[in-house]
């Protein structure tokens, strides 16, 4: 069974979309050929209060995806050399995203965007088929109890609070 994600599915909070995300597919199409692989870690980056999230300073020209429908890709390069997948996710004009972490055989974002050949070209696309981006459900179901929650790493500005809340999402084992 293959579904793509619509969305519908990225119009919901943002925690429960990152954790739902874990056992979806990430399809891209390369040179006619599809390429796909099982999501195993997600982040949730909620709101303008978030201080871990980039919306948090406002509505930029960056950021400006991230106030948009949810179901966008928000990419960026990060340390000018890593691409970042995200996804918007919840209430249009409401800033939240879900970064893509890692993938089976594939930890890091850096590493999974390097592999499936992701730039910022698709950043503000819609997660469809036309796109050669998009999501897939193949009805694998990651159980509860075999979702590890930890802090998200590398947002130790975004302080005490904010840096310690645990929006990290990964299948364990």
């Amino acid at each position: 069974m293959r579904k793509i994600l619509t969305q519908k599915f990225f119009d919901r909070d943002t925690k429960v979309v990152a954790t739902d995300l874990l056992g979806k597919f990430i399809v891209r199409k390369i040179r006619g050929k599809e390429v796909s692989v099982m999501i195993t870690e997600t982040e949730a980056y909620d709101g303008p209060k978030d201080l871990a999230s980039h919306a948090s300073k406002g509505m930029t020209k960056r950021t400006e995806v991230m106030f948009g429908h949810p179901g966008i890709f928000y990419i960026y390069l990060c340390y000018g050399m890593y691409y970042m997948l995200n996804v918007v996710t919840g209430k249009k004009d409401y800033p939240a995203a879900v970064l893509i972490r890692g993938v089976e055989g594939k930890n890091g974002p850096g590493k999974l965007t390097k592999f499936l050949k992701i730039d910022n070209k698709f950043n503000k696309k819609l997660a469809i088929p036309k796109n050669n981006l998009w999501l897939e459900d193949r009805g694998v179901k990651i159980p509860e109890n075999n979702i590890k929650k930890t802090p998200r790493i590398g947002v130790d500005y975004a302080g005490p609070i904010w840096s310690k809340k645990k929006f990290r999402f990964l299948v364990k084992g």
